[in-house]
């Protein structure tokens, strides 16, 4: 009598199924809060020109970005509640720096503000900046008098500046 042995290997499978979900994100921020104050100095001497103010770079646009499948980059613009007669109002958005990753934007350069919004950074797609002053894109707020012959004195205005982060 013959005895014959078949070995047959038994594999068994085991499944598991997880949902993931990765929400479309669009956040900004200014940091740090607060205001800041920008002040034309006046003239000693009679014939000289006003002394136009140091620019301000103490603000950082933080943001995170995710886009959707395919979707178009983000962009930030920036715009002022009002302006003021025979005055530039100038923004530039530095290079990123700092703590973040991913499809940082673009600076546009400088650019002088109106109330109609403007470009200030371009290009962003899935992105970080990081957190806080020293990440993100430096801010560098400057003003200029343009029209001598539009000038009025005033005191304390308030301009709001506006910042929009959309596609």
């Amino acid at each position: 009598m013959y005895l014959i042995f078949c070995t047959i290997p038994c594999i068994i499978f085991s499944q598991s199924t997880i949902a993931v979900t990765l929400p479309i994100v669009t956040l900004l921020d200014i940091e740090p809060t607060g205001t800041f104050t920008l002040n034309f100095t006046a003239p000693t001497e009679a014939g000289q020109a006003l002394t136009t103010p140091a620019a301000n770079t103490t603000k950082w646009i933080n943001y995170t970005s995710a886009i959707a499948s395919g979707g178009l980059t983000r962009r930030i613009t920036a715009s002022i509640n009002q302006i003021i007669p025979g005055v530039s109002i100038r923004a530039q958005a530095a290079a990123t720096s700092g703590a973040g990753g991913g499809v940082l934007g673009t600076s546009s350069g400088l650019v002088t503000l109106s109330t109609t919004a403007t470009n200030i950074i371009t290009g962003i797609g899935g992105a970080f900046t990081g957190t806080g002053a020293n990440n993100g894109h430096r801010l560098t707020i400057s003003l200029d008098v343009n029209t001598y012959s539009d000038l009025s004195a005033r005191t304390n205005t308030p301009i709001v500046i506006t910042y929009t982060i959309t596609e």
